[in-house]
């Protein structure tokens, strides 16, 4: 028996079904191209392949994150282009719909936080999306980034601070 009562290759199944959305959008900031992002998590998926799935439990998530990091960190320094730091503004978002009188005001309300990100250095930025766009732990976050457990506190507090400053200078 493999991962979560998944035998043979279906616990991959399932990781590409919970993950592989998320991984898109966090390869697609680093790299800064959408196919490329999808070279990247297609690698992920082709190198969790190879891996055991009892081994992988209850740290999945880190291990998936990680792949992807280095394997977009590689491609981007591989293509060194000024173009791979104008990174696209994406908006990332569930696919639930919001309730339609909920949703000018909240394009406006992630429209202003996400400009406040942007301001951020990019280690505060990394850990905030990682924390809340993707849902890691501080842990996780750590052992993906390579960054120690107080610096990543560290820097999620200080950016939301930050953040919050900012919102509360311009409303």
């Amino acid at each position: 028996m493999g991962n979560n009562g998944h035998t043979g290759q279906e616990w991959v199944s399932a990781a590409l079904n919970r993950y592989e959305g998320r991984l898109l959008r966090y390869a697609q900031r680093i790299t800064g191209d959408p196919h490329r992002a999808r070279d990247v998590v297609q690698e992920t998926f082709l190198k969790l392949c190879r891996e055991d799935a009892a081994a992988m439990d209850g740290r999945l998530a880190q291990w998936l994150y990680t792949v992807c990091r280095n394997k977009a960190l590689d491609v981007r320094r591989k293509e060194s282009r000024m173009s791979a730091l104008a990174e696209p503004s994406l908006i990332e978002t569930d696919n639930r719909e919001p309730a339609p009188d909920r949703t000018a005001e909240d394009r406006e309300s992630t429209a202003r936080i996400l400009d406040c990100l942007d301001q951020l250095t990019p280690n505060q930025q990394e850990c905030i999306r990682l924390k809340f766009q993707h849902g890691l732990t501080y842990r996780e976050i750590s052992a993906v980034t390579g960054l120690t457990l107080t610096n990543v506190g560290f820097l999620i507090h200080t950016g939301l601070k930050k953040i919050r400053e900012k919102l509360n200078r311009d409303p």
